[in-house]
C-alpha cells in the first residue's frame, strides 16, 4: 500500500515498536498491520514481531472487534526479511538464530493461529522471513511488478523445516526447490501462476483490492470463517509430526548453518551486492 501514509493520515493510528508497526481500522471489522522500517527495507526485527505477536493475541481474545487482518508494508515495501544484516560477527550466531527462532516464530504461530481470516498486501519486494510472513496469512494480494524470493542459497543459510513445509504445503515440491535452491526473485504474475499469491492487481489499486477482500472477509459468518479454517488446518496436518530425531537433525542443520563462516559471508555479500565467496565452512 505505496499511499499508506496518506491514506491513514486522517484515521487513528497506533504507533507500536517504536513506529515501526502501524496499527489501524481502515474498514469496519478490518484490524491493519502496516510494517513500516523504511531505513531497513521494512525488516523484521525483534520489537516489530513482538509487536505483531501481541497485537494479534489481543484481537483474537475480541473477535467481534477484528474479522479480518490485513498485514502490509509502508513506504511501497513489504518486507526484505530478517534484520541480521548489522549482527557483530561475534554475536551472530547467538543473535541470528535467536531472532529467527523465538520472536519470528511466534509472530508466524499468531498470524496463523488467528481465528478469522488474515490476509497480506504486498506492496513491493517481499523477501526471505518476510515471505514466510505473508505465506502464513490465509490469502495474498500483489502489486503488479513486485518481486518475491527465498535468498538461503545466497546466504548460507538452511532455512527451517517447519518454514519449508508452509512453502510444500502452498506450492509443492518442484517449485519450493526451484525457490530455494536457486534462490532467484520471481515476479507477481509467477507467484500467482504458482499459487503463492491469490491475486494480483496494478500498483495504485492494491490498497482498494485488498481492502475490498478484507471487508468481505469481515462480512461472512464468524463461526463459519474459524471453523472452516480450523478444519483447513487441520486437514493440512494431518500427515502427523516428524519423528523427534529427524527433527532434531534438522533443527541442528539450522544452527550449524549460523555457525557457520559462509553465511557471515552470505549476509555480507548480500547487503554489498556482489558475488558471495563460499568456503563450505
Amino acid at each position: 500500500m505505496s499511499a499508506e501514509a496518506d491514506s491513514t493520515a486522517k484515521r487513528s493510528v497506533r504507533e507500536l515498536a517504536d513506529g515501526k508497526l502501524l496499527v489501524d481500522e481502515p474498514a469496519p471489522g478490518v484490524l491493519r498491520l502496516t510494517i513500516s522500517n523504511p531505513g531497513k527495507r521494512n525488516a523484521l526485527d525483534h520489537p516489530i514481531l513482538d509487536a505483531i505477536t501481541a497485537t494479534l493475541s489481543q484481537a483474537g481474545a475480541s473477535p467481534a472487534q477484528a474479522r479480518c487482518v490485513v498485514v502490509t508494508g509502508a513506504h511501497g515495501m513489504f518486507s526484505a526479511g530478517y534484520d541480521i544484516g548489522e549482527i557483530p560477527d561475534d554475536e551472530f550466531e547467538q543473535r541470528a538464530e535467536q531472532l529467527v527462532a523465538h520472536p519470528f516464530t511466534e509472530a508466524i504461530d499468531a498470524l496463523e493461529g488467528f481465528p478469522l481470516p488474515t490476509l497480506a498486501a504486498l506492496p513491493g519486494h517481499t523477501i526471505g522471513g518476510g515471505l514466510e510472513l505473508a505465506l502464513a496469512c490465509d490469502l495474498r494480494v500483489a502489486a503488479a511488478g513486485i518481486l518475491l524470493g527465498m535468498p538461503p542459497a545466497k546466504l548460507g543459510l538452511v532455512y527451517s523445516h517447519t518454514g519449508l513445509r508452509r512453502f510444500l504445503d502452498a506450492i509443492g515440491a518442484p517449485r519450493t526447490r526451484e525457490l530455494f535452491l536457486l534462490g532467484r526473485y520471481i515476479d507477481a504474475d509467477t507467484a500467482l501462476a504458482w499459487g503463492l499469491v491469490n491475486r494480483v492487481a496494478p500498483a495504485q489499486q492494491l490498497e482498494s483490492v485488498a481492502l475490498e477482500l478484507a471487508g468481505e472477509l469481515a462480512s461472512n459468518a464468524p463461526l463459519a470463517q474459524a471453523g472452516n479454517k480450523r478444519v483447513i488446518a487441520a486437514l493440512l496436518s494431518a500427515r502427523g509430526q516428524l519423528p523427534e530425531p529427524v527433527a532434531q537433525e534438522l533443527i541442528g542443520l539450522r544452527r550449524a548453518s549460523f555457525a557457520s563462516k559462509d553465511m557471515r559471508e552470505g549476509v555480507r555479500a548480500f547487503a554489498e551486492k556482489r558475488s558471495a565467496r563460499w568456503r563450505g565452512e
